[in-house]
Formats: structure tokens, sequence, C-alpha cells
């Protein structure tokens, strides 16, 4: 049988592909793959696996094994490794290149839907999964249509257009370039009032939210709270809306955005924005936690910029004040009986106890459970988990005192949530594996020890992490920790 040649550009994920296919047919008795893989099927096999179709192909191709051909491929394609397939995909998304972006959609389809890059924040990616090659730059660019990115496009070839000229000026913001933006912004003083053409509609201080615009914008340098000044200093509106989150201040951007927390200048960009007059209320939008700030920054896991703006004024209700533990401001919304006040519902209660336990303020989750607060009752949907407990988001945020007292008080520790069917000890494993970071986080380890001393099942639940860390394991095994 003649040796089958390999195409120009060979692709690994294809031929992966072909060897599904291929065992797919034969097992659907097809003549003519039946002829292929008895051609070359290995002696003493006794049904057909994929491995046989990846042998099948590598051997019509000349190679005596799989591991040999698919090593050749990557050899030949060594440019292109997964990494690299994905880094070229996304700089073709970002300028726009259709042709280039639809061939590697076409040949590295699988690995640029799959691989997940190494970013700090890994969600900060493209949505590969939009449609075709226009819909993924469309979509990535914040526009409703190809003819609007294209308008974009087109004006960005003329440097001294407006449009081009805001863009340089918000390059310049993402990226700490204090030099350049003054310059801009010295000769174009009215970039400053400008705003974009994307869907979003920022004006120039948004940006320094690092929220709610295209992914590759969202970064904060470490002069952000210098470069936030020279903005502001040229005019910028500090309580201008952005259309966002259904109409978002700078604010609310920096308030609730990881990449001013990460950058350490998540405070010092907060104090800036109120002493230039940014309010504390309207910041975001009012269908979304009542239009409350400090609600919000807890709904996104911000906790420390959540008790920074209550310490600074920030209206709290009792959702607010649970998640901050401010138990003198929780009190307030109890009459002297125990009864919520008018001004507080039975559902903001339910809500403070979730933030209370995910934001480990003890005090607050035992002064409500005194009040009647039900401690295995299920918890408020939040948009991706239901039907979780309290214990479940306290063993995810590794809050041991608040683990301890919710045992105290009975909570069922083998409670399965609605949403991915698991118990509280594999919420806390789930944190304690992906907590960015290089050394996982050590207060898990207590928390996973109460949980299995109170009965917690831990069958199949020492994953490769977990094996590798003898703290850990210490822990499964119920071993507290000092």
């Amino acid at each position: 049988m003649a040796v089958r040649t390999l195409p120009a550009h060979p692709s690994l994920e294809q031929y992966k592909k072909q060897a599904k296919e291929l065992l797919k047919a034969c097992n659907s008795g097809d003549p003519e793959t039946l002829r292929r893989m008895k051609d070359y099927q290995r002696l003493g096999t006794a049904k057909v696996t994929l491995a046989d179709a990846q042998f099948v192909l590598a051997r019509e191709h000349g190679f005596e094994s799989w591991p040999k051909f698919a090593k050749h491929i990557e050899g030949l394609r060594g440019e292109l490794s997964p990494a690299a397939v994905w880094r070229r995909a996304e700089s073709a998304m970002i300028a726009g290149d259709v042709t280039t972006l639809e061939s590697l959609l076409r040949d590295y389809g699988e690995v640029i839907r799959g691989h997940h890059p190494s970013h700090d924040d890994d969600y900060l990616a493209p949505d590969y999964k939009a449609g075709d090659a226009q819909e993924i730059i469309v979509d990535t660019h914040h526009f409703e249509t190809w003819d609007q990115f294209a308008a974009l496009a087109e004006s960005l070839k003329d440097r001294n257009s407006p449009i081009a000229r805001f863009e340089a000026a918000v390059d310049a913001i993402v990226s700490g370039e204090v030099a350049t933006l003054e310059k801009l912004l010295h000769r174009d003083p009215e970039l400053i009032r400008a705003r974009s053409t994307r869907k979003h509609h920022s004006m120039l201080l948004h940006y320094v939210g690092a929220n709610g615009v295209e992914y590759f914008r969202q970064r904060t340098p470490k002069n952000a709270v210098q470069i936030a000044e020279v903005l502001l200093g040229a005019g910028a509106e500090v309580d201008a809306s952005a259309d966002m989150y259904g109409g978002t201040t700078t604010l609310g951007l920096v308030a609730t955005s990881i990449h001013p927390a990460k950058a350490g200048v998540q405070g010092p960009l907060i104090d800036l924005l109120l002493d230039h007059g940014a309010s504390l209320e309207g910041s975001v939008a009012p269908d979304y936690t009542d239009g409350r700030l400090v609600n919000a920054c807890l709904a996104n896991g911000r906790g420390e910029a959540a008790e920074f703006l209550a310490n600074r004024g920030a209206p709290l209700d009792l959702e607010g004040a649970s998640g901050v533990g401010r138990l003198d401001i929780v009190k307030s919304f109890f009459d002297a009986g125990g009864s919520l006040k008018s001004s507080a519902a039975t559902a903001q209660m339910r809500r403070g106890f979730a933030r209370a336990c995910g934001y480990g303020r003890t005090h607050v989750v035992e002064f409500l459970l005194d009040l009647g607060m039900e401690v295995d009752a299920p918890l408020p949907h939040d948009g991706i988990c239901h039907g979780h407990t309290a214990l479940h988001v306290a063993a995810f945020g590794g809050h041991a005192d608040t683990v301890k007292a919710l045992l105290n008080r009975k909570a069922s520790v083998d409670v399965k949530d609605e949403a991915f069917g698991t118990a509280p000890l594999s919420w806390a494993l789930y944190a304690w594996s992906n907590e960015p970071g290089t050394e996982p986080p050590s207060r898990y380890y207590q928390v996973v020890a109460l949980l299995v001393a109170a009965g917690a099942k831990v069958d199949g639940l020492a994953g490769e992490k977990v094996r590798a860390d003898p703290k850990m394991l210490a822990a499964l095994s119920g071993e507290q920790q000092g």
C-alpha cells in the first residue's frame, strides 16, 4: 500500500480527530474502514481501540508508531504548540485579522477552544465559542455588528482620526504610559470628554477600572493612581457612567474589579476618586445588588474593598453590614424582640447570612442564628450556585472559626448543593486547590480537619495535589492543624 503524504501544514489535532472518526466507522462496520484496520491492525488486539486507529494512521503515513508520528508533526509545527497556537489566535483576534483567525480555527479549532492560557486570571480570554471568526472578533471587541468593528478598523488607519487618538489614549492608560497620555491630552483636550464607539461607551477614566471593557484591556498598571490623577486633572468627569453592567461609574468599576486589588492600588484609587467627589451612591446600576456599592463588592469577591468603602461612609443595608462584619448596624435592623424591622426583608436577612458566612463574620453568623436563621437553609441563588448552605460558603472561604460555629449548631456536613452535587468538604478542597499563588493557603487545613472530624465523607477526594501535600493528607485524616 502506498504511503500517504502529509499536507504542507499538518495538524496533530486534525489527525486525532481522524483517528476518532476511523474508530467510529470501524465500529459501524464500514467495509473500507475494516480493510484499512485489517491492513495495519496490531496482532493480539481482541477489540479495536482508539490506539489501534491512531496506529493505523501512523503506519499509513510511514511511521512505526503513533508517538513517532505525533512527534514528527509536532516537530514540523514546533512553533505552533498549543500555547503558541492560542497566542497566535489571540493576536489575530485583537488585530481583527479574520483571515488568520479563520485559518487557525479551521486547523486548530480544538486546541484554541480547549486551551487555557496561563494568564493570572484565565477567565479573561476570548470567547472562541461565540461563532465564526467575525463573530468572535465582534464579541471580543464589544461591538454589535461586524460593520461597526470594520468602521473602527478603518478609522485606526488614520492616526489623527478622533477614534485613533482615543484608542491610543486608552492603550496608554492600561499600559501605564503617563508621558504618552499627557502628550495626547495636551494635543487634544477634548479626548477627556470623548467616549468609546464600543457598546460600553466608556470614557477614558472608566478604563482605570479595568472592568467591563474589552478583556485585553482589563489591566491595572502599578502607577494607575498617577494615571487617574492625570485624567482627573485634565477634567475627567468623576461620576460619569458608562454602559457596562447596566450603567456603572469609575468608582463602581474600580471597587468591584480584581485587577486594581491585585496591583495593590484599589484602596488608593478609591480614595482618589472619593477625594475628587465621586458619589458612593449611584455608582452601580439600580438593578444590580439594589444599586448598593458595598453589596456589589461583596458579590464580586472584593471583601477588602467593601470594608474600605464602609469605613468611608458607604451606605449599608442588612446584607452589606453583615458582609463587612458591622454587628452594630446589623442589630439596628431588628427590634427589641428580635424581629426584623420593616426596613429589612427576610430575603435580605438570608443574603446577609450568606455574606457573613462567606466572609468569615462569625459574630454576625451566630447573632443571626440566635434570631432563628436555620443553619442548613438553602442560601440565595448567586447566579452560579444554588441549593448550597452556610457550611458550603464558609468552607469555600476557608473560615475555620465560622465553620466551627456552624458545626456547633449541628450543620450538616454531607448536604450537597444543587448546582454541582457536592458537599462542603469538596468546596473547601476546590478552593484550596485553585486559589492563586505558589503555595496553597494554609487556612484550609483546619477547615478540612474540622469537617472530617464532624463526619464528612472523604472517599474519592484525594486527588493528585492532595496526595502531594502531607498537611492536607493529615487534615483529611481528621488531624487538627496548629
